[in-house]
């Protein structure tokens, strides 16, 4: 895990929880999935926010965001980044 005060990190820590929380709720596509899959992605880390999320915004940077924790990965060796972080 990241730590939450790391800067660098902490957008892409809330990404990562974000799509944590999609998955759970079965609004992830199913290319999203296998594409994090690929990375060997953990998806059942618990989720306690109760923030409302906005999906169609957040697809927009999807893309972005998967750049991003390909990048962590290709640095840290993992993709588990804590949504601690954001």
């Amino acid at each position: 895990n990241v730590s939450r005060n790391d800067e660098g990190n902490k957008s892409l820590g809330e990404w990562v929880r974000k799509q944590r929380m999609f998955y759970k709720k079965n609004a992830l596509s199913s290319n999203h999935i296998k594409q994090l899959d690929s990375l060997g992605f953990i998806w059942n880390f618990s989720d306690k926010s109760k923030a409302k999320e906005n999906y169609r915004a957040e697809i927009m940077s999807w893309e972005q965001r998967f750049d991003e924790l390909c990048a962590f990965k290709a640095e840290n060796g993992h993709c588990n980044v804590s949504h601690n972080d954001a």
